[in-house]
């Protein structure tokens, strides 16, 4: 890989982080997003060749239904103790331009299963680091675009509502929302074990 090339893919995995400040201003357009999506979905990787994530880009009122809904099950759940932080981050989710959710497609993963019975109990544990790499790959994406993103889990809590609030297939199961938008303020400063603690190497 040239210099050049292996420069800007490290400085994407540094630049790369959590960004919980975001506003409703992009200097792209929505299609830069989507085809973001579309590159993620063609060229990440998956066991079996399996293809098994699919993906919803929430721009406008639908992205933010996404976070009224999440809200009202939010409140459902916390009762009478003190909502003030889930309202807070709801706020922000909700202040951002954009939301994808990623999906895995249980159809897709049991027709494996059914036809390579030996692996057949690994199928959706690698289903889900298919779809870990798809959000890290669009994460990466987003972030060289200088648009800020970070990951939520409210499944499944909200999975049946969404569901039905967006036509999602039956089969399709919810695994994470990642919403995005300008970064208002930048992520904080960020501990690190030392490398030396979490790699080994041999045969040097």
């Amino acid at each position: 890989m040239p210099q050049s090339n292996s420069a800007n893919l490290q400085q994407a995995f540094t630049k790369r982080r959590s960004i919980y400040a975001l506003g409703g201003n992009l200097t792209v357009k929505p299609q830069a997003i989507i085809d973001i999506a579309e590159r993620t979905i063609l060229n990440t990787p998956s066991a079996f060749n399996s293809q098994t994530t699919r993906l919803v880009v929430l721009f406008g009122k639908q992205h933010k239904q996404l976070w009224d809904i999440t809200e009202t099950h939010l409140r459902k759940a916390v009762g009478s103790n003190d909502f003030s932080g889930s309202k807070q981050k709801m706020d922000g989710f909700r202040a951002a331009v954009g939301t994808v959710m990623f999906y895995e497609d249980k159809e897709v993963i049991q027709s494996l299963q059914d036809k390579f019975e030996l692996y057949a109990d690994r199928f959706p544990i690698w289903a889900q680091q298919t779809s870990a790499m798809h959000q890290y790959a669009m994460w990466l994406e987003l972030s060289a675009l200088n648009i800020g993103a970070n990951l939520q889990h409210y499944n499944p809590l909200i999975n049946n509502d969404i569901a039905s609030a967006f036509s999602i297939p039956k089969q399709w199961e919810l695994v994470a929302q990642m919403p995005f938008g300008n970064i208002v303020e930048p992520a904080g400063e960020k501990t690190y074990q030392s490398a030396s603690e979490r790699i080994k190497v041999f045969g040097l």
